[in-house]
């Protein structure tokens, strides 16, 4: 439930946010398609900073306070968001509320807490399905309050965060008992400090490559899903938000009920190769559609991606020790702000270069093509540690 209110804060303002940058920008030398791959960079760069700090905190202090004090922080970060009114107060917003949503690092250490090896990937599959169905709700949400008043959005995603923390308060016990928490807060609770830890673990590196590959797919594919599906097929901010529900919806069904069937009848390996094909071969079509109702019909090949991530949570959960998980979901976590950092700003700068006039040809759906090339290359990296999964 902590998960699914802090999941549906973040889904309600993703349908708006360009309408936001487009309204602080506007009368400025910006153009808004940069300005807002920008954003999404900084927030995923304050994520990369702090993703792995959140996690070592937790590792040594406890999960539950961890969470609360970023789910109150990320409440304060949508209050300021919505009363943006410049370039400036809306980079600081959204820093801050990077800084704050890192809490997922805390997240999937509190749930590797509570799993055994039989119901690992189970419980990562329903973490998943809480994702899914938190973006069913929410876009939709964001997209309808959004069609008025495109600032509404943050105030709901405000007061859900609110909610979220009095729920936690009440309700949220500790995971990680005293006597598993490490003893200090280890140096390596930095970002690439972080990263390199993870070389202690062969399989969790080769893994963490190739969940990189993936998050540098997505981000491209998310920081560019408004614009595209606007520039190529005249959709409203309701329309976007809908065809975000249907992602949702489909995640959904993925996490809570196939991933386990999937997983239980073909193996882990096999799955997360099915995973990597399905991802690979969705990006490539949403690049070539040529109308709207194609893109849902897509949708029911990428939802197979949704057996990359339980996968590969279940196998780095069974390999690292109780008092590691925090800095290692950390580090994990660095790994796909460093992607959101960097394929935003391209993605969406190669989107508006070959969508304008200017362009030597026009090929609005190139960010969605680099993206299946880089889940490819992800799946490549992923062979070679096929036997240890």
């Amino acid at each position: 439930m902590t998960l699914f209110l802090d999941i549906l804060g973040i889904g309600v303002i993703i349908p708006v946010l360009p309408e936001i940058v487009a309204e602080v920008t506007q009368g400025t030398k910006y153009v808004p398609s940069f300005i807002y791959g920008v954003l999404i960079g900084c927030y995923a760069l304050a994520q990369f900073v702090a993703a792995p700090i959140i996690g070592g905190f937790s590792d040594r202090f406890g999960r539950r306070p961890v969470l609360l004090l970023s789910i109150l922080g990320l409440a304060i970060d949508f209050l300021l968001t919505y009363l943006a009114t410049n370039l400036v107060w809306l980079f600081f917003a959204r820093i801050a509320s990077g800084i704050t949503a890192a809490n997922i690092t805390a997240s999937n250490a509190y749930i590797a807490d509570i799993s055994t090896p039989k119901n690992r990937i189970k419980n990562f599959g329903l973490s998943g399905a809480t994702i899914g169905i938190a973006f069913v709700i929410g876009p939709a949400i964001g997209g309808w309050l959004g069609q008025e008043n495109p600032r509404l959005p943050f105030l709901v995603a405000a007061s859900l965060a609110g909610l979220n923390f009095v729920y936690g308060f009440l309700v949220l016990p500790e995971s990680l008992p005293p006597e598993k928490r490490a003893a200090k807060l280890k140096i390596n609770a930095v970002p690439f400090a972080a990263i390199y830890k993870l070389k202690a673990y062969p399989t969790v590196a080769a893994l963490a490559i190739t969940i990189f590959f993936c998050a540098l797919a997505q981000q491209a594919l998310q920081s560019t899903w408004i614009l595209y599906n606007g520039k190529r097929f005249q959709w409203d901010s309701f329309q976007n938000g809908m065809s975000m529900t249907a992602v949702g919806v489909l995640t959904f069904i993925m996490q809570a009920g196939l991933v386990r069937y999937l997983t239980g009848a073909l193996g882990p390996s096999r799955s997360l190769f099915l995973g990597l094909s399905a991802a690979a071969l969705a990006h490539l079509l949403y690049g070539l559609a040529t109308e709207g109702w194609m893109m849902y019909a897509i949708m029911g090949i990428g939802c197979f991606a949704g057996l990359i991530q339980p996968v590969a949570q279940a196998t780095i959960a069974r390999t690292v020790p109780a008092n590691e998980q925090g800095t290692v979901q950390g580090s994990i976590a660095s790994l796909g702000s460093i992607a959101a950092v960097c394929a935003p700003p391209l993605a969406t700068g190669l989107f508006g270069y070959f969508s304008s006039e200017s362009a030597p040809f026009y090929l609005p759906g190139i960010s969605f093509f680099l993206g299946s090339a880089c889940i490819v290359m992800g799946a490549l990296n992923a062979w070679r540690i096929r036997g240890a999964l």
